[in-house]
C-alpha cells in the first residue's frame, strides 16, 4: 500500500491509496444499479453480433462502471430491467433456487376466457415441463384480451409460450414489477439509479 508491504489484517485504506498485489494496481469498482424501463425492438445483451439495438444505447453515459442486464427480457417485450455490475446481486437475483416474482400485463390478439385463465392457473404442460401462475387475472374491467399475470419461473419466453400453448397470440408484453421494483414514474426507454432503500432490499432479500 503506497510502496509498502502490508501483513495487517483489517488494515484500513483510502480511495486515495495506491493499492498493488503481485505489482498490478487493484481498483475498487463502485457497485451501480440502474433500472430501465425497456423499450420494444431491442435485445437484452450487452453487444450484439448482429449490431441490432441493445438495452446497453439505452443507458450509455449512465456510469463509468461496466454494468449488464440482470436477467433477459425479448426483444418486443418491454418493462422492468435491472442493469448491475454487482455480480453477487445479479446471481441471487436469477438463479433457480431463489427465483422472484415477476408480474407482466398480457396482450392477447383476442379476447382470453375465464375457462383459459383457470386452466393457467392450475397449470398448462408446455414441452418442457408445467408450468403454472402463481396468480392471473384479467387486468382491464372492460377489454377481456388484456391479463396480469404474476409468476416465478425464469424459462425462455414462459408468459408467450403459455398463452401461445392454449391458442392466443401475445400483440403485446410488458414486465410491471420485477424483485420488488416496478417501472413507476419511468418512460419507455428511460433510466434511472435505485435508491439505497431499494438496493438494501434486493440486498437483503427482504420481498417476493
Amino acid at each position: 500500500m503506497n510502496g509498502e508491504v502490508v501483513t495487517e489484517l483489517g488494515t484500513k485504506i483510502k480511495r486515495t491509496d495506491e493499492v498493488k498485489f503481485h505489482d498490478e494496481p487493484v481498483s475498487i469498482e463502485r457497485k451501480t444499479y440502474i433500472l430501465l424501463n425497456k423499450p420494444k425492438d431491442c435485445v437484452t445483451t450487452s453487444d450484439d453480433p448482429q449490431e441490432r439495438k441493445t438495452v446497453m444505447d439505452f443507458v450509455k453515459g449512465a456510469c463509468k462502471e461496466r454494468i449488464y442486464p440482470v436477467g433477459r427480457l425479448d426483444r418486443n417485450t418491454t418493462g422492468v430491467l435491472l442493469l448491475t455490475n454487482d455480480g453477487d446481486l445479479a446471481s441471487k437475483l436469477t438463479h433457480p433456487k431463489y427465483l422472484k416474482k415477476k408480474i407482466y400485463h398480457v396482450y392477447c390478439d383476442k379476447n382470453v376466457t375465464k375457462a383459459d385463465l383457470d386452466q393457467i392457473a392450475a397449470g398448462v404442460t408446455l414441452d418442457d415441463g408445467e408450468i403454472h401462475a402463481d396468480a392471473i387475472s384479467y387486468a382491464s374491467e372492460t377489454d377481456k384480451s388484456q391479463v396480469g399475470i404474476e409468476i416465478h419461473s425464469g424459462k425462455n419466453r414462459i408468459v408467450r409460450r403459455i398463452f401461445e400453448s392454449l391458442g392466443y397470440k401475445v400483440i403485446k408484453l410488458d414486465r410491471v414489477y420485477f424483485a420488488g421494483l416496478t417501472k413507476k414514474g419511468l418512460r419507455r426507454g428511460d433510466w434511472r439509479y435505485l435508491t439505497e432503500q431499494e438496493v438494501n432490499m434486493l440486498r437483503m432479500g427482504s420481498f417476493e
